[in-house]
């Protein structure tokens, strides 16, 4: 694939870059170059789902039944599967509900939002209320009930979406999972909620971000207290008991009470997750009117630290930034973005831009297809690791592009 990377001309050597630096009418000319390539950037991306993305996945990634498939394979054709997790429904209800808002065919996806409405709140659901995590292709019902906070997370993230798209029953339905889930996972004793029923021997900040991603949704369908008294209670969990008080950086996985990780092969972090994190964290601070949390500069750094020469995220690191697992997948680079994206509006550093451009270029160069798909990863090698495309992944890169387009108003 031909690579279109936007490459800087301007000088390196330290002297002639202070002098630059210096000069206001350069400082203005090098912001103005760089938000050129973003906005041109985010049109390429606003053109990819609407004329791509969007028709490819609502065409061949919806069964005869309406559920969402799984996967499409990597000539984005269907791939048949006996199963469809829980995740697959509520992350294909958000990326369509998406693409009402930008304007993509309302009709079409108002009753694809409909779709995974019916699939979260109709065979999804357990017996108490809460969501389980995978159903049978047939549409039948669960075949696996066990309580998962992480696709609790999505089908409440998608639930809002669908709410603010007009979807009155889905505001309903998220009204009452979100009480189960308070009623049924919350752990008082030691904070945040359980991971899964029944309960697992490890402590996950993976599902807790995704459910503070939700809570946000749900305060931006509805603004109830209660949406962002949850948000910031899973903020103050992180600074508390998820990030390391010497490093600054997060963990993945944590002891019963929260404690640290004892298993020395569990004691990585996910570049990835900081960069969510970043994200996350100012989108707390922009909806609860409060200061930005210090732990969102310090896990920006880690993650920074972690890039290649072309801004690539790998999968795992050391507390130090150093690669331990150099294998990389879409949802790591969209992450990235969300990220840069995040630190530019608060005017971080006048590099932000640029990492912002790269790493659009990545995914753009690497890892989309025009037909409106993703190669989903790569190994620690280079060659390409998975021979199918993840439903799932369409979320991230949908969720980025959304973001892309904000910020620089296209």
């Amino acid at each position: 694939m031909v690579s279109r990377r936007w490459k800087t001309s301007w000088p390196v050597d330290s002297k002639q870059a202070s002098n630059l630096r210096s000069d206001g009418l350069v400082r203005t000319e090098l912001y103005l170059m760089t938000s050129t390539a973003l906005s041109r950037r985010a049109r390429e991306a606003r053109d990819w789902m609407l004329d791509s993305c969007f028709p490819l996945w609502s065409r061949e990634g919806v069964l005869p039944n309406n559920l969402f498939r799984e996967k499409l394979d990597i000539t984005h054709r269907p791939l048949e599967t006996d199963r469809m997790r829980v995740r697959v429904q509520a992350r294909q209800t958000y990326m369509f509900a998406a693409a009402k808002r930008l304007g993509w065919d309302a009709g079409r996806a108002d009753r694809l939002i409909g779709y995974g409405v019916d699939a979260m709140s109709g065979p999804s659901v357990r017996a108490d209320g809460l969501i389980g995590r995978c159903i049978s292709a047939d549409g039948a019902g669960l075949i696996d009930e066990t309580a998962d906070l992480y696709d609790t997370a999505f089908v409440l993230f998608a639930y809002a979406h669908a709410a603010m798209q007009g979807h009155e029953d889905a505001a309903a339905h998220a009204r009452q999972l979100i009480a189960n889930v308070d009623a049924k996972l919350e752990d008082v004793a030691h904070g945040g909620y359980a991971e899964s029923l029944p309960r697992g021997d490890r402590r996950l900040q993976n599902p807790h971000m995704h459910l503070l991603e939700a809570n946000l949704a749900l305060y931006e369908s509805d603004e109830r207290r209660d949406h962002l008294e949850r948000a910031s209670a899973l903020v103050r969990l992180l600074d508390e008991k998820m990030l390391h008080q010497v490093s600054g950086t997060l963990g993945e996985t944590f002891g019963p009470d929260w404690s640290e990780e004892r298993d020395p092969a569990l004691r990585f972090i996910e570049p990835g997750h900081q960069f969510e994190w970043v994200w996350l964290l100012k989108s707390h601070a922009d909806a609860a009117h409060t200061d930005l949390n210090p732990a969102m500069s310090k896990l920006y750094d880690i993650g920074l630290r972690t890039l290649d020469a072309e801004g690539r995220v790998f999968a795992k690191a050391t507390r130090e930034g150093q690669i331990v697992d150099g294998s990389r997948r879409t949802w790591m680079q969209t992450e990235a973005l969300k990220a840069h994206l995040a630190m530019m509006e608060l005017g971080a550093d006048e590099h932000c831009e640029a990492r912002a451009v790269e790493c659009f270029d990545v995914l753009m160069d690497e890892y989309l297809t025009p037909e409106g798909g993703w190669i989903d990863c790569y190994h620690a090698d280079g060659q390409v690791g998975a021979d199918d495309m993840p439903a799932s992944t369409g979320y991230h890169v949908v969720l980025a592009f959304c973001e892309l387009l904000r910020v620089t108003g296209v």
